[in-house]
């Protein structure tokens, strides 16, 4: 029996594929012999056919091997629900469900759940997303976090990294706001961008750090609120931990996230860390600074506070700091193998 760990998409920058790599590179430390699986699928083909013909493809290969699968397929030993359950994200952005991807999504999604020996929760709120909307037995879940490769951050050399590129002052006292991520409109760029208007301090500066698409909008839109200013769209970086480094407010209004690998980067990297009740990795934080919604306003008036003490910004990076000590690539890998011995044995 081989172990073989599926992914469809091979990418740089999407959350599921750095866990992936970063497990990979653990099991491969510690001699387990394992193979990464991608999908061949023609990009040309629509998304709908793609999915499907690679979970045909996938399930009629399968033979003896041990599948660990990130990816929703109906044939898994052991499926890792690190894109939660695409029910509820349907429900909460309101798509329709005669979408034809995301009609198949569901298709799969429901035989992936039920076909799966067992499935690893990335958070506790998919934890329950799955047992309300598939019925599954709670036994059959295991919540295992997300695991980071744990780093000290530089400040100094990071920020002279950047200095000449964004024009950075080492005399400022001005905060820096961060957001990374892909996918602008499900993981709240337009709502960071709003609560960055509503601020009644001023003296900040912002990165937004990810692809998109419709980038164009996201530009006109820091023009309407007045604060182009004050934001910099940076697109896709592979030098993020410079970014996480010298920022002080990693800012994530989320409508729905999993876990989200960028949150426990911005708390290894020292960052006051606000996000929703809709993000999993919130699970972690310190609970007054989860908002309610992407739009719960409520919390502009918290970062003002915190933009005028700074004693309090500093006592809450420390405490990000200790707690993601707890979240290691190893520590992950270590909860993962004992859910891949159970299936095994």
């Amino acid at each position: 029996m081989k172990l073989k760990l599926i992914r469809a998409n091979k990418t740089k920058f999407g959350g599921a594929e750095v866990y992936l790599s970063r497990l990979s590179s653990e099991l491969k430390n510690l001699d387990i012999d394992h193979e990464l699986i991608y999908s061949s699928i023609p990009k040309f083909l629509p998304s709908w056919l793609r999915v499907i013909l690679f979970n045909l493809k996938i399930c009629f290969k399968k033979d003896n091997n041990l599948y660990f699968s990130l990816e929703r397929i109906s044939c898994p030993d052991i499926y890792r629900a690190g894109d939660g359950v695409h029910k509820r994200f349907l429900e909460i952005e309101k798509k329709s469900i005669f979408n034809p991807l995301h009609a198949v999504y569901l298709f799969i999604e429901k035989r992936t759940f039920n076909n799966s020996k067992k499935i690893i929760a990335i958070s506790n709120m998919v934890k329950n997303d799955i047992i309300n909307a598939y019925d599954i037995k709670p036994d059959k879940i295991r919540v295992i976090y997300n695991g980071f490769k744990l780093e000290k951050s530089n400040y100094e050399l990071s920020f002279n990294n950047l200095k000449k590129e964004f024009n950075l002052d080492n005399n400022s006292n001005e905060k820096i706001f961060l957001y990374v991520g892909s996918g602008f409109k499900r993981k709240g760029v337009k709502e960071f961008l709003e609560i960055l208007s509503k601020l009644k301090n001023k003296n900040f500066k912002a990165f937004v750090v990810g692809k998109e698409k419709k980038i164009k909008y996201y530009k006109d839109y820091v023009k309407e609120l007045n604060i182009e200013n004050k934001v910099i769209f940076t697109g896709p970086r592979t030098d993020v931990k410079d970014f996480y480094s010298i920022s002080d407010i990693f800012l994530f209004p989320t409508r729905y996230e999993p876990f989200g690998n960028v949150i426990i980067e911005a708390m290894n990297f020292e960052n006051v860390v606000i996000t929703t009740k809709f993000c999993g990795g919130g699970e972690i934080l310190n609970q007054d600074l989860i908002m309610n919604n992407s739009t719960d306003y409520s919390i502009v008036e918290k970062i003002d506070n915190l933009l005028i003490n700074d004693d309090k910004i500093e006592k809450l990076k420390k405490e990000n700091l200790k707690i993601v000590q707890n979240f290691s690539i190893e520590r992950n890998v270590q909860e993962t193998l004992e859910v891949i011995n159970e299936v095994i044995n």
